[in-house]
Order: structure tokens, then sequence, then C-alpha cells
């Protein structure tokens, strides 16, 4: 009997450290934005969402492995389907709010 040991490769301890960070800082900025009423509205909306963009970037560029995977496709298709359906639902809500 043989047996293959199967190991993968995955992100290391500075990695997840680098994402954590950049996380962090891409939450701090919008905050201390709002909390000390730095920029107009209009402007403080398109950096908040800026800010959620690149962090959702660096979620899946730092821990959800997306860069390491073989079967790519299939996770970026339910990327997308995960990205519809948020986009659905938040924009939906806020149509809602609005009226």
């Amino acid at each position: 009997m043989t047996t293959e040991k199967h190991t993968e490769h995955h992100s290391s301890f500075q990695s997840y450290v680098t994402g954590f960070l950049f996380s962090i800082v891409l939450t701090i900025i919008p905050l201390v934005l709002v909390l000390n009423d730095m920029l107009e509205n209009p402007l403080l909306l398109v950096i908040i969402l800026l800010a959620a963009c690149f962090q959702f970037v660096i979620q899946i560029y730092y821990f959800m492995h997306l860069r390491e995977n073989k079967n790519r496709g299939y996770i970026v298709l339910a990327l997308i389907v995960g990205i519809i359906i948020v986009v659905t639902v938040v924009g939906g809500s806020a149509w809602v709010m609005n009226f």
C-alpha cells in the first residue's frame, strides 16, 4: 500500500499579517473620516465605497487563497454569483430605504 502525502502551499504567517494590516488600515480610514466630519457627504460616500472594494480584494487575495487554487474557474464563478447577490441585496435595501 502506498500513501501519497498531499500538501498544498498556503500563505505564510507574514502574508496573513500583511492582509490583516491592510484590512485594519482600510477600516480605520473611513472611520476617522466619518467620526471627524472631514469631508462632505458625496465624497465621503465614494471614499467609503472605494475602501470597501479594496478591502474585498484584500480579503480575497490574502485570506481566501484565490491566487493559489488550481480550479480558479469555479471559484471565480462562485465569486461572481456572490457579488451579484450582495449587490442585489445592498442595492435593493438602499433603494427601499430611500423610498
